[in-house]
């Protein structure tokens, strides 16, 4: 086989090279894939979930709200995890937190043999009231920024309400229960009717 035949095996084979490599870019072409900007799916009719606890911070009512209607059942049952470090019984001793037989409306950091941190000291002179106790269950960090409760709160206020109603039971003398507050009132009507400009003078335009 002489040269000739060679060069037409050698260009014939380019040929079909560069036609497969044309049609190769022609196809990336016409069929163009483009990534989506924000990756995933979307599911016709959901909602994006607000931020947590941010739903539930806007629509929590004053402490008084839930009080009125706690469930002190409820809240025998929510305290048995507090349990392990309290003791809510008459003279029951001190635990790995303060006893808390009578702690509603008895002074801050004021129960005799156990060691409070600084920052419940420094309270000295304020009284576990609804509102105080509402906002330490809450959240003891926030409330009293370098305690030494480790508990990180009660969020659901229902069951914050249950707790604080069946502590205000353990007592010698309980308080009775705040009474619910008044909704707010209606806002008023912002704008009189339309007509009622039609009702001014009629000099008022010559003016």
């Amino acid at each position: 086989m002489d040269s000739f035949e060679w060069n037409k095996i050698f260009g014939g084979l380019l040929a079909g090279l560069v036609a497969v490599l044309g049609v190769s870019i022609a196809s990336d072409m016409m069929f163009a894939r483009h990534a989506p900007e924000k990756p995933g799916y979307e599911i016709a009719g959901a909602e994006e979930a607000p931020a947590e606890g941010a739903a539930a911070a806007d629509a929590e009512k004053p402490a008084a709200f839930y009080l009125a209607s706690a469930d002190v059942a409820k809240g025998e049952a929510v305290f048995k995890k507090c349990a392990a470090c309290h003791n809510a019984a008459p003279g029951g001793a001190n635990g790995t937190g303060p006893a808390l037989h009578g702690v509603i409306g008895r002074p801050i950091a004021s129960h005799a043999g156990f060691a409070y941190s600084d920052a419940l000291k420094g309270m000295a002179g304020k009284a576990w009231s609804w509102d105080e106790m509402w906002a330490w269950l809450k959240s003891p960090k926030a409330y009293a920024p370098g305690n030494k409760m480790s508990f990180a709160g009660i969020a659901k206020p229902e069951d914050r309400a249950a707790v604080i109603a069946w502590l205000n039971t353990q007592s010698a003398s309980p308080l009775p229960l705040p009474a619910a507050p008044a909704e707010e009132a209606a806002p008023a009507a912002e704008a009189a009717p339309a007509d009622a400009a039609a009702a001014a003078p009629a000099d008022a335009a010559a003016k």
